[in-house]
């Protein structure tokens, strides 16, 4: 990020960290980005050059015209991509990601930027988070950023890997300043039950600082017996979080198992654990692969969030 922003940046969390003696907590960020019901929507789903033989994607700005019709409160959009062969500090496609940004606001549909940080190269990273943080079409901006926290093969050890993460996560949370942001992270039943290998020692209280909202994809579909049981599996993940993070009214949205393989019964399930924990969003991965009958099902738990 430039020296420069980066110095302003600090000035301005010093400055607030030490007022009124509030013992360098951050003023509570506005959340509603991640309220309700919302939809997913990745590279490969609407970016051209992201296509198998180059045929026309399957997601395009016109899709946000379905998802307000579907009832979908935020649009959840890849907007940057770690590419050796695309700028380090762009968006993947400046054009196309502000008409769906355009779009989206145009419907009254909330628009958060999702990245995937690798950490083999953390200012890499950040200059991605910044770009996403920058970025404006016809006026509008992003209303939130999340970091999609899961890649580990880049930085094998795991030491290593939560000093970048939380190097990564501190210097992000002085980009967007007071603005909410999220974290997107792998749910801690699989971290502690079923894979413990896969991230161990996560560092959850080190990141509880600077995140406003949790995002455990809570992916009951690739899971079997008693955790392919979408409430068990949603409610505990959701539990086992706040309890890692030592913040018993954490802001949660729950993402839900793969679409396709997603039954009624399971948003059911889904939908009792967003009542049972006061989640504030839930949804499903991703647009394209949801099919048409779970759509007013997911519609229905609109009330649980408040």
């Amino acid at each position: 990020m430039r020296r420069a922003s980066l110095l302003l940046a600090l000035a301005l969390v010093a400055s607030c960290s030490t007022s009124d003696g509030d013992d360098g907590a951050r003023q509570a960020a506005d959340v509603s980005a991640y309220e309700g019901l919302g939809t997913w929507v990745d590279v490969y789903d609407y970016v051209p050059e992201f296509q198998q033989d180059l045929t026309p994607p399957d997601v395009m700005p016109e899709s946000v015209d379905d998802m307000a019709a579907l009832g979908v409160d935020t649009l959840y959009l890849q907007a940057a991509f770690a590419d050796a062969d695309a700028p380090d500090d762009a968006v993947v496609d400046a054009d196309l990601v502000g008409e769906f940004l355009t779009r989206a606001h145009d419907h009254d549909l909330r628009v958060v930027a999702w990245y995937l940080p690798r950490l083999g190269d953390v200012d890499a990273d950040l200059r991605l988070v910044e770009a996403l943080h920058e970025f404006e079409a016809d006026g509008e901006r992003f209303d939130s950023i999340a970091l999609d926290i899961e890649w580990t093969a880049d930085v094998p050890d795991t030491t290593e890997r939560n000093e970048r993460l939380v190097d990564l996560t501190e210097r992000s949370r002085l980009i967007v300043g007071e603005d909410a942001l999220g974290a997107i992270v792998l749910p801690p039943v699989q971290l502690e039950v079923v894979n413990p290998q896969l991230w161990p020692e996560f560092p959850w209280i080190d990141l509880a600082p600077h995140y406003d909202v949790w995002l455990p994809m809570a992916y009951f579909t690739f899971r079997d017996g008693e955790h392919r049981e979408a409430h068990r599996y949603v409610d505990e993940s959701v539990r086992r979080l706040r309890a890692n993070l030592d913040d018993s009214d954490a802001s949660v949205h729950a993402i839900g198992g793969i679409a396709d393989l997603t039954t009624v019964v399971d948003v059911d399930g889904i939908r009792r654990a967003v009542d049972d924990g006061e989640l504030i969003g839930w949804s499903l991965y991703d647009y394209e692969t949801t099919p048409s009958p779970l759509w007013p099902w997911l519609r229905s738990s609109r009330s649980a969030a408040g």
